[in-house]
């Protein structure tokens, strides 16, 4: 359950997820215009609120691997203003329950919602969030993702500020009824993620990396109570793990493969995103990254040649990029220099990638 060590190795410290099976399959991020609003947005749960009724819903959540279609629907809407960032999301579910209802438990543990953050896009120093249908909340910090040596993860970071409510289109915990579903709206603020007091960080006119997953689990009834179903030797079942933007691995801790959300300060629905050629760049980058990691793995060294990978090029909109590999004391620099900013991209033994 590669996916769900994030919480195992912050409460246990154990094994890796450089042991997950790596997908095949090229993943092309989604991505999502959040337009600003200037309408005040009660966080009450409620999906008729009118500012929710001006923007598009994104597309439906698709499996964690992106090669199966989920049994409910999820979807969400995104908005923003000067203090916030507006999460709308609505899960589709026909038997609504959930029973942790202590903030920061392990809230995966029911059906939740979960949101990654990472405002920089440099998979490095990154937020998540994950609430139950009871409203629960777990909130994250994490300075490197799980397969980094020496990575830090603040259980007990508060995101300041968050206001969040849950609708339940049915009864909750009530097994007697089908249910529609629920509804999560969040008001997160940018103050929450600021580095340093008087920093504006409020991201107009640019995007952030930015996924979603839902966890579901299948469940039975004892005592006339919900639980997670376990097999026949007593394993609770694994989870079902939907999300906005496919990672192509049942691992959430991979923020390079995060969607792209665009805050656009123009009137909804006059503005256009695609995804820069620099972040294809990067993209290529990691691939690279990996395949040290992976040398690293079998022959416990690093890599002192591209040979080694059979890459000297990368190619990006029919443009051959040549790299560059430099060995040093702790790890390594993959670099290469961008045609679209003119800048030298820079990639880490640790994911990190610099510009200069």
């Amino acid at each position: 359950m590669c996916v769900k060590f994030k919480c195992l190795a912050v409460l246990f410290g154990c094994f890796s997820i450089m042991g997950c099976a790596q997908s095949k399959k090229e993943i092309i991020p989604e991505t999502y215009i959040a337009y600003k609003t200037s309408d005040k947005i009660k966080i009450d749960g409620e999906e008729t609120d009118g500012s929710w009724n001006k923007v598009n819903w994104s597309i439906f959540f698709i499996d964690i691997e992106g090669v199966k279609k989920p049994k409910y629907a999820t979807k969400v809407k995104m908005l923003w203003d000067d203090s916030n960032f507006y999460i709308l999301a609505k899960l589709e579910e026909p038997h609504v329950w959930a029973n942790l209802k202590q903030r920061d438990t392990i809230i995966f543990y029911n059906n939740d919602f979960e949101v990654f953050i990472d405002p920089d896009g440099d998979t490095q120093n990154y937020y998540e969030l994950e609430v139950n249908a009871l409203n629960t909340v777990w909130d994250l910090f994490l300075n490197k993702p799980y397969r980094e040596e020496n990575n830090v993860v603040l259980n007990d970071w508060t995101l300041t500020g968050l206001k969040s409510a849950v609708k339940v289109k049915g009864t909750i915990n009530n097994a007697k009824d089908i249910d529609e579903g629920w509804v999560l709206e969040m008001a997160i603020p940018w103050a929450a993620f600021k580095k340093s007091y008087n920093e504006n960080n409020v991201p107009k006119d640019t995007f952030w990396k930015v996924n979603f997953s839902r966890v579901n689990w299948q469940h039975t009834l004892k005592n006339g109570m919900y639980e997670r179903k376990k097999d026949t030797n007593g394993k609770f079942l694994p989870e079902y793990n939907w999300v906005w933007s496919p990672m192509g691995v049942i691992n959430m801790h991979e923020p390079e493969k995060w969607g792209y959300v665009y805050f656009s300060s123009k009137a909804i629905g006059e503005d256009n995103f695609t995804i820069p050629e620099e972040e294809k760049v990067k993209w290529q980058l990691y691939d690279l990254y990996k395949a040290q990691k992976k040398y690293y793995q079998t022959h416990k060294k690093w890599a002192t040649s591209l040979a080694s990978f059979s890459r000297n090029f990368i190619k990006v909109d029919n443009k051959s990029l040549k790299l560059s590999l430099e060995n040093h004391l702790t790890g390594f620099n993959i670099s290469v220099k961008s045609p679209f900013s003119n800048k030298t991209l820079i990639i880490k033994e640790d994911g990190k990638i610099i510009s200069n």
